[in-house]
């Protein structure tokens, strides 16, 4: 991107770069200005999916970290809740051979990337800093290519089973925090007399299919999840526990304030005024709430979606670097990992973006209960650990789009029954399987 932005430090590019990715939002910044240093000799640009004002706040303070080890940040952030629109620009911009320096790239997706030798190996740096020993073992495999090497920094790990719900008004009504599906749909009602709406939530396609894939879990346990989401099974898609899952959706969908087509964001504010007396959303959100001054631990908390308790679906941000670049280029990507993975900024970074720490050795003393809940329940290890469907941790990108339009279709259409949704979702499995089969070795 030199050629593109040779004159970022000037501020005269984010009008071209702009134009490059086709009108996504994009804009240009170096931390080294902001923290009031000189200009880094070896800026970076980094393209990723953070635009709202938490997840703001977090890209600014790994741009200031990066700075004061002498590595700018030429931010290209493309809106899109879950990396939608992220993801298509990166695409398109591969393939026309401008790459960013540094991306975001998650879960299964990072071995998809690898495997087309695009990724820069971080393996050295990996070893340097003790990676094997410091870093989560899910998390570290994570970040490996299919050769075996680095190929990818984590930033931090997000719970998305996670349900906020308003202390003070559980609290002025006398309600517990349910824990289980029955206690959910004794609690409902109660705020239903009330006045209030039991949850808020949005019809957007992912947060739809979040939704669902907290109601699996909860309904079917993690082995099920899997044969679901992750094997993708045809037998699992006929299953009693899909069925319950789908009905508790549309369960849901009668307990919800008016649904709307809006962003995370707007979902998260509607519930900070009181519209609803939960949200169904990954703790990206704790944060995005503590922003205007509601706040965790006083104002709301957060509590496991019903019939999860221990287990952590989870979804892990992460950062790939593109080969191939001069040398200056690659020893600033190489900051850039040891950065981010140093210990004060992973607790900085994730205090400040909700999420929690991949390191082993976290300080949980500063973390709210919320994060220290998500931290210890990762930290129970795989029989605890859940991959997020909608986060790409479960499987590819295209079988995730395939499953999530027809939970959305599901949603959005009452007139589409549970028994519908399991036989498409079966003749999807046998064919997602069939060309799977296709293209292994005999």
């Amino acid at each position: 991107m030199a050629g593109v932005c040779e004159h970022a430090v000037r501020g005269r590019c984010g009008a071209r770069l702009s134009r490059f990715l086709g009108g996504a939002l994009l804009t240009v910044s170096l931390a080294a200005a902001a923290a009031g240093l000189s200009a880094p000799a070896e800026p970076l640009q980094v393209l990723h999916w953070w635009t709202s004002e938490s997840e703001r706040r977090a890209a600014d303070l790994l741009a200031a970290r990066l700075a004061r080890g002498g590595v700018g940040w030429i931010d290209a952030a493309v809106p899109g809740g879950a990396g939608l629109g992220a993801g298509k620009v990166l695409k398109s911009r591969v393939l026309a051979g401008s790459a960013p320096d540094a991306t975001q790239i998650i879960g299964v997706s990072i071995s998809e990337w690898a495997g087309m030798g695009l990724l820069l190996d971080l393996e050295s740096v990996a070893v340097a800093g003790n990676w094997d020993r410091v870093m989560f073992p899910t998390v570290r495999t994570l970040v490996r290519g299919r050769s075996g090497n680095t190929v990818a920094v984590p930033l931090g790990i997000h719970r998305i089973n996670t349900v906020l719900y308003n202390r003070k008004l559980f609290s002025r009504l006398g309600l517990t925090p349910p824990t289980s599906w029955t206690a959910l749909e004794k609690v409902a009602p109660v705020l239903r007399a009330a006045g209030v709406a039991p949850f808020v939530q949005s019809s957007e396609d992912w947060q739809v299919a979040a939704l669902f894939e907290n109601l699996v879990l909860s309904s079917g346990g993690p082995e099920f999840y899997h044969e679901l989401f992750v094997r993708q099974s045809a037998r699992a898609a006929a299953d009693a526990r899909l069925f319950t899952a789908l009905l508790r959706l549309r369960q849901m969908k009668a307990w919800m304030a008016p649904v709307r087509d809006q962003p995370w964001t707007e979902v998260a504010r509607r519930f900070a005024n009181g519209e609803g007396a939960m949200l169904v959303m990954g703790d990206w959100a704790k944060a995005e709430l503590n922003g205007p001054g509601f706040r965790v631990d006083a104002d709301f908390a957060c509590l496991p979606m019903p019939g999860t308790g221990p287990l952590h679906l989870y979804s892990v941000d992460t950062l790939a670097m593109f080969a191939k670049g001069p040398a200056p280029r690659v020893a600033a990507q190489e900051m850039f990992a040891r950065t981010v993975m140093s210990a004060e900024v992973q607790q900085d970074y994730n205090l400040a973006k909700g999420s929690v720490p991949v390191r082993r050795d976290a300080d949980t003393g500063v973390m709210d209960s919320c994060a220290r809940a998500s931290w210890t329940a990762f930290a129970r290890g795989q029989s605890a650990q859940v991959p997020s469907l909608v986060h790409r941790m479960a499987t590819g990108e295209e079988n995730r789009d395939v499953i999530i339009a027809e939970v959305r279709r599901y949603f959005a259409d009452d007139s589409v029954s549970a028994a519908d949704v399991q036989k498409r979702l079966s003749t999807l499995f046998r064919t997602l399987n069939l060309r799977l089969d296709a293209h292994l070795p005999r």
